[in-house]
């Protein structure tokens, strides 16, 4: 948020830093291995560097790096890549922005992005953008994955407020979908102190597994498999999971 409450068009630069840690301190490191396990089964292992796309903290890049990839971690965020360093030390991390990748054409043999980091954007195009510098940095047939959370069930499943205590920090969160985008906003205080209120928002877009295929393959990135979990099994409506796997037409 702004300071003056107004939502900011590029709220992924303020929201995942020291907060978004200490709200999410643990993730799930044996789903990360799942997910990387079915990207080298559905894509086949690449040939040369994979680049992670919006890394985060680091742990499917470590998980890429244990199945013996040459991995590449990219996020915009300084806070999350230093726990990326210490998550995967052999693997290169690199900050920039996805919209903008700072490396030249056909420079990896495979290219993925995990946990929902696509879709952040103010605009469609800007989405497009992000699968077009996808496809530049990709050598035709190299193969990719986007793993997307399940716009159907997001729908249908929203729970529109929630609250809990982190030590003794307070956390309120409220979610709303807003036309074709879903809207979390977190506040963070402390009701026994005069510590000031935190607040954040987090905006998703929602894509229809056609959308995200179509928009993807306009870029010149094919879909070949679509899954509805980890395990590989089948997309539908109450699936976990969109993940779309496919290659660099």
């Amino acid at each position: 948020m702004t300071a003056g409450g107004e939502p900011t068009r590029e709220w992924f630069r303020n929201w995942f830093g020291e907060e978004y840690l200490e709200l999410y301190p643990h993730r799930d490191e044996a789903e990360a291995g799942r997910a990387v396990r079915l990207y080298l089964e559905a894509a086949g292992r690449p040939s040369g560097r994979v680049l992670d796309l919006a890394c985060g903290a680091g742990r499917h890049l470590h998980e890429l790096v244990g199945a013996g990839v040459q991995a590449v971690g990219l996020d915009l965020s300084g806070v999350l890549l230093s726990e990326a360093r210490r998550a995967a030390p052999r693997a290169r991390l690199v900050r920039a922005d996805m919209r903008r990748l700072p490396f030249g054409d056909s420079m990896f043999g495979g290219l993925t992005s995990f946990f929902t980091s696509f879709g952040y954007f103010h605009s469609r195009a800007e989405d497009r953008r992000v699968a077009l510098e996808a496809r530049r940095v990709l050598r035709t047939g190299a193969p990719f994955m986007l793993d997307f959370f399940n716009a159907a069930r997001v729908r249908e499943e929203l729970v529109p407020r929630d609250e809990r205590r982190i030590g003794v920090q307070l956390v309120t969160q409220t979610r709303a979908i807003v036309e074709d985008t879903v809207v979390k906003r977190i506040r963070i205080h402390s009701p026994d102190t005069d510590e000031p209120v935190r607040e954040f928002e987090e905006r998703v877009r929602l894509y229809s597994p056609t959308e995200l295929a179509s928009l993807l393959a306009s870029e010149g990135l094919e879909t070949r498999h679509r899954f509805g979990d980890y395990g590989g099994g089948a997309y539908g409506p109450s699936a976990e999971r969109l993940i779309l796997v496919g290659v660099a037409a």
